[in-house]
């Protein structure tokens, strides 16, 4: 019976298996295939070549995929400590309130992430919004808000804040009361009840959150672009630049699939450490 159940279920299944890897796999195997094609062609129909990959390492592009990386570790790093606070008062103190954040929080995606960030450059920038009302009150002026690697770093926290928030509530609201109150009562200190029960106890809605935000930020354009101005340019720039402006399919194809290896090997490392049974609530 079990048997059959199974088969059935995969028999049901294979209509929107084959519908994602239409969507999802075919473009991968085109990105690869093309990253092993001689330089400037447009058709797969040559022997495979991998001097796009040489270029990447010979022409200094790794050095992009590494700023991409670096500053997705610290947005991601610096999302979780904002988070954390928020997440626990969501999920164990604030009660109905709860609601109210959550809705406050899902409506900032309603709006197009660049209309956001261009608010951003409109209230930073010299003359702009902040710097007007800075002015007018006390003389002074703002200079270098703008164009540099920290306030990259603000736009991918701004932007990414609801992918950490609302993981990392789950992952807390997961830990038992019960755990921490007993922990309390052997006099342990907030400090120890904090790294021996909740940080473990999270750990999945921590994982969680940090994956989403760490590849949602290693493959960001628009934060470079309008807040950064490309003070750093990021591989998503030099991807966007190769297919685009340099019309070099097979070298923007080998970008992107080094990002997407490097990418892969941290995601496929992280979700083998999750137990998706607890995340999903089906652990007894």
């Amino acid at each position: 019976m079990k048997r059959l159940d199974g088969k059935l279920g995969a028999l049901c299944a294979l209509p929107l298996g084959l519908l994602l890897a239409a969507s999802f796999l075919a473009p991968l195997v085109v990105i690869a295939g093309f990253s092993i094609m001689p330089q400037r062609v447009f058709d797969l129909a040559h022997i495979p070549d991998f001097s796009a990959y040489a270029v990447f390492f010979r022409q200094g592009y790794y050095k992009s995929l590494l700023w991409s990386l670096g500053m997705a570790f610290m947005a991601t790093t610096i999302l979780f400590i904002l988070c954390w606070p928020l997440a626990y008062g969501m999920a164990k103190v604030f009660g109905r309130f709860t609601l109210f954040l959550t809705i406050a929080v899902a409506v900032t995606l309603f709006v197009s992430e660049n209309i956001r960030l261009f608010g951003w450059v409109v209230t930073l920038m010299k003359g702009g919004l902040f710097d007007g009302y800075l002015k007018e009150l006390t003389g002074l002026r703002l200079e270098g808000a703008l164009y540099n690697v920290p306030i990259t770093v603000f736009g991918l926290v701004y932007v990414y804040f609801p992918f950490m928030l609302f993981p990392l509530t789950q992952g807390i609201a997961m830990v038992p009361d019960d755990a921490r109150q007993a922990a309390a009562d052997l006099g342990a200190s907030r400090w120890r009840i904090l790294w021996e029960i909740d940080l473990p106890l999270a750990a999945p809605g921590i994982m969680v959150g940090s994956l989403l935000c760490f590849v949602l930020a290693a493959g960001a354009l628009a934060e470079s672009k309008l807040l950064g101005g490309q003070s750093v340019i990021v591989i998503a720039s030099e991807v966007e630049t190769a297919f685009s402006y340099g019309q070099n399919w097979p070298l923007g194809s080998a970008l992107a699939m080094s990002l997407i290896l490097v990418i892969g090997a941290l995601a496929i490392t992280t979700i083998a450490r999750i137990d998706l049974d607890a995340i999903m609530g089906r652990k007894r």
